[in-house]
């Protein structure tokens, strides 16, 4: 690997290249700011998002649909979500979706009647045509660019980032004015589509200049897929029967709460689907609406209609889960200055409570939240231009685990990944979640988390592998963290041992902490970022 070192100076540096990611550098451009984005993989084509289709949130702005969109999801979402935040999400997402049909054409289906079908987006032509437009907009892209760490000021203010070119090998310092970190959720390599990219970078190092996290226990998110797949679209599931081993009918798995029987059974047998109650024009539909669905059978030669196939649950905690950095503005900052969060680095509790889904509310969050994190960077980093600035030399690097160890490097970042997922993937601990299990689950993440500031780093592309090590990691940690603090079953958090809603704990719980990791309700009035 070189040991070159390349200098950017930009007034927005975007972190991530999803859908949150690139509506940030569209809007900081639009806005006046020079802007690098930065993105761990190829800007358009990597991350959840560019792999398949994904529902979108979106409402027809009549104010009885908006009402019925928002009550919808109230409830189950452990009424955590805000009312204000949930109309801007609505109106920004409208909005939005109205300027990827104008100025990027996106090819929109239409109804017998000609009018535009905007609920669902195709992926990978949504992500090519976001990136063809950032280029457009004349952002400079760094493909293959993870982030490694955040750069502050001796104010504190957040002004850059250090990043590794996983081309060349090249140390790149950025220098920025304001910073976006939109790198998405942490779904802990559990091999769910597109997702292993995220592993929850954004997050660690959010945190290691002093953000705060909000909504991490509502993280025990799990997928059905096809057994020894990575297929994670689980819509056409409300169309399928469940069975056990015996093929016999799998009582209450179809059911709202079926995905806790599906684990229950699996832990002691494996459990088989069959789509077998779609009509044969629903059947069409659905070939059509979402043709990657059907790849994986077609490669394996199952007839999903007909045929029983053998499935699994993947987790994907914070990707389809709603916790994240806390939003402390309307314009999506972090309680840190000149840092900005985005997509699933932010917490979603603001529009979904305590329950999210696949895409829906995250990718109407991703578009609104990416758009004003963009719009509040160029304004913040704008205004620091007049003020001298200092050079690179006088910025602080941030990071801690897997950048600087306390000793000599003597972990393996594979070794580590297989530990956390050791602890954070099983159903029984993450999923059917009961205090006894989580203590030691977490008290084995502690012990991960002190030998990680010990001896985990590396060289070249070792140093980027062990940051996100460290950062699932973390993101065990505080999860587990967040889901005993919460002694409750609410939104997707249910606690086989804390069955019931407890009214006392109706506020969101904030999380924080490093090497001391702490979680405490949050003191503002419900629903509200302060």
């Amino acid at each position: 690997m070189s040991e070159h070192q390349e200098q950017i100076r930009t007034d927005v540096l975007v972190v991530g290249g999803g859908p949150a990611g690139t509506w940030a550098a569209i809007k900081a451009a639009q806005a006046g700011a020079d802007v690098v984005l930065a993105d761990k993989g190829y800007t358009g084509a990597s991350g959840a998002t560019a792999s398949v289709g994904t529902g979108i949130w979106y409402v027809e702005d009549v104010p009885e649909l908006r009402e019925a969109a928002m009550v919808s999801r109230e409830a189950l979402g452990g009424h955590l979500a805000d009312r204000d935040w949930m109309a801007r999400v609505l109106d920004e997402t409208y909005a939005r979706l109205d300027e990827l049909a104008r100025i990027q054409r996106y090819p929109f289906p239409v109804d017998d009647d000609g009018k535009p079908i905007r609920g669902d987006l195709q992926g990978p032509e949504y992500m090519r045509r976001q990136r063809s437009r950032v280029s457009r907009l004349g952002v400079r892209i760094l493909d293959h660019t993870p982030a490694l760490e955040l750069l502050l000021d001796d104010d504190g203010v957040v002004s850059g980032a250090v990043a590794l070119d996983r081309r060349t090998g090249a140390t790149v310092h950025i220098q920025a004015g304001a910073v976006v970190l939109a790198t998405g959720g942490c779904a802990f390599q559990s091999k769910t589509l597109g997702c292993d990219v995220n592993t929850g970078d954004g997050a660690l190092m959010a945190v290691e200049v002093g953000a705060v996290l909000s909504g991490m226990e509502f993280s025990s998110a799990y997928a059905i897929a096809v057994k020894g797949t990575s297929l994670t679209k689980t819509a056409y599931y409300s169309w399928a029967t469940f069975y056990r081993a015996d093929k016999t009918v799998l009582e209450g798995a179809a059911s709202y709460g079926g995905r806790s029987v599906i684990a229950k059974t699996m832990l002691t047998e494996p459990v088989f689907a069959r789509i077998d109650r779609a009509s044969p024009a629903e059947q069409t539909a659905m070939r059509r609406g979402q043709p990657n669905f059907f790849l994986v059978f077609d490669r394996l030669g199952i007839d999903p209609f007909t045929e029983f196939f053998e499935i699994t649950l993947l987790a994907e905690g914070t990707v389809r889960g709603t916790g994240g950095v806390r939003v402390a503005g309307y314009d999506c900052a972090s309680d840190v200055p000149g840092l900005y969060v985005a997509g699933d680095t932010a917490t979603r509790e603001l529009i979904c409570g305590g329950f999210s889904g696949g895409g829906s509310h995250n990718a109407a969050w991703a578009a609104s939240s990416g758009s004003w994190a963009g719009h509040g960077a160029a304004a913040f980093a704008i205004s620091r231009r007049t003020a001298r600035a200092p050079g690179p030399a006088g910025l602080r690097p941030a990071g801690t685990a897997g950048r600087r160890p306390h000793g000599p490097i003597a972990l393996d970042y594979r070794a580590v990944v297989a530990e956390v997922q050791r602890q954070v993937l099983p159903y029984d601990v993450n999923y059917l979640r009961h205090g006894d299990r989580l203590r030691p689950a977490l008290d084995s993440l502690d012990h991960a988390w002190a030998a990680v500031r010990q001896g985990l780093g590396g060289t070249g592309e070792d140093i980027f592998r062990a940051r996100e090590a460290a950062a699932m990691v973390a993101h065990g940690r505080w999860m587990f963290h967040a889901a005993l603090a919460r002694t409750e079953s609410r939104g997707m958090h249910k606690r086989r041992d804390r069955p019931g809603l407890d009214p006392a704990q109706h506020h969101r719980l904030l999380t924080g902490g490093l090497d001391d990791v702490w979680s405490k309700p949050e003191l503002t009035s419900r629903g509200r970022a302060a």
